[in-house]
């Protein structure tokens, strides 16, 4: 009788946790959509993004016949266009609503397969969904997040489609490239990586051309190197200590070319001209220290898992772009950690709380930000300074892993498992 019982809970709790994701997917759409719905400190349109940007880039494509990407310079890989076409079809006024959908249905589908691994990180994937409220499915982040999250979960046992999914969501947004990064140091399936890394890209890339787009699929690459110091990157922190102190020259301001709040003042030019450099460096000291664990006899599995998160990591404490989104990128490392590790578990509770902290600041708390209000800064400030000890807990994670067996956990076999937790 109980084991008849047990069978009939597992379909019914698989029920509910879909229920639950697509209920909470239905709230942050109202609360994105709905215009001031936030209140007097919040930005009125949390999907401004969605239905204002990206709906002008394909509005603008039927109008004049260029389109981003193809035509001229974008931000984004190409890839990221289908989703904003296939969004397109059912006509302005249901953009909004039909992204909502698009990404509802992505991530049921990714979410029953880590429900098929572990149903508590399904349940805790929920959960950083609701910490992080609307922005965690008003972005083009929330396409490609659900695809290399599909990736992830087949590492193990189908490498080559595993790279296939992770280079498909690096052409919808760049940050899935630390998870095949990440492959590429741990030196495992090596063959298998490669291959999909250059089919994908053939295909993209050949693709892209066949339209015109010649030098345009690229021009991402180089988008974000000319910009200034976003309002939200840890890095801005300095010159949001001199607004509230009322220093002279220092000042936030909405920058009308590139669509987000920056700040003003003394050596702003110059820390933006050498942030691109410094998160290059800070990624070439997760990728040599993940080889140093590497040659040390780190397992496939610690090596592979830290490396990806420790790279995000990076991406996110020396960026000198701080968007609220972002913090989607910690998700699929994170679940690869906790399938493959037992050394995810610090993690794993930190980020749903820089979530919930980065949802008070956006969209609930924008315009404390913005305004320099000493309460919207503090808050901000200690998001940020949780990312920055989130890069100090990797580095010293890769610093430890080693042949011997980390202590307070039990052996692991030495293999990149696709059903590890059950």
């Amino acid at each position: 009788m109980s084991g008849s019982g047990g069978r009939r809970s597992r379909p019914l709790g698989l029920v509910v946790l879909i229920a639950a994701f697509v209920l909470l997917h239905g709230l942050l759409g109202v609360a994105g959509l709905v215009p001031g719905l936030g209140g007097p400190w919040a930005d009125p349109t949390p999907f401004g993004d969605v239905i204002s940007v990206y709906r002008f880039w394909i509005d603008y494509w039927h109008q004049n016949g260029q389109l981003v990407g193809i035509d001229t310079p974008w931000v984004y890989p190409l890839l990221a266009l289908v989703p904003m076409l296939a969004v397109s079809v059912a006509g302005d006024a249901a953009y909004g609503p039909v992204w909502v959908v698009l990404v509802t249905l992505l991530d049921v589908g990714a979410l029953v397969l880590v429900a098929r691994r572990s149903r508590r990180l399904a349940w805790w994937w929920v959960l950083f969904t609701a910490c992080l409220g609307p922005v965690a499915i008003g972005r083009i982040d929330a396409v490609a997040l659900p695809i290399a999250i599909a990736g992830v979960l087949v590492i193990g046992s189908r490498p080559l489609l595993a790279t296939v999914l992770l280079s498909v969501a690096t052409w919808v947004k760049v940050w899935p490239a630390a998870v095949i990064a990440a492959l590429l140091v741990a030196g495992k399936r090596t063959a298998a990586v490669i291959t999909g890394v250059a089919f994908t890209s053939a295909v993209v890339i050949g693709g892209a051309v066949a339209l015109g787009a010649g030098r345009n699929v690229f021009s991402f690459v180089a988008a974000q190197t000319g910009r200034g110091l976003q309002v939200e990157a840890p890095v801005t922190g300095l010159w949001l200590i001199d607004v509230l102190l009322r220093v002279p020259g220092a000042s936030v301001y909405y920058d009308r070319d590139i669509l987000t709040f920056q700040v003003a003042g003394v050596g702003v030019t110059q820390t933006a001209a050498v942030m691109t450099a410094v998160l290059a460096v800070g990624a070439l000291i997760v990728l040599g220290l993940a080889l140093l664990a590497r040659l040390r006899g780190g397992r496939d599995e610690d090596v592979v898992a830290l490396t990806a998160f420790g790279l995000v990591s990076a991406f996110l404490a020396l960026n000198k772009v701080g968007s609220p989104q972002y913090l989607t990128w910690f998700v699929a490392p994170i679940l690869l950690g906790l399938l493959t590790t037992r050394r995810f578990r610090f993690p794993a509770i930190v980020v749903p709380i820089m979530a919930v902290l980065t949802q008070l600041v956006y969209p609930w708390g924008y315009s404390l930000v913005v305004n320099a209000a000493p309460i919207g800064i503090i808050v901000l400030e200690l998001r940020n300074l949780l990312e920055v000890v989130l890069l100090a807990w990797t580095i010293g994670a890769l610093l430890r892993t080693r042949a011997e067996t980390t202590p307070g956990t039990r052996p692991q076999p030495e293999r990149l498992p696709d059903r590890a937790l059950s």
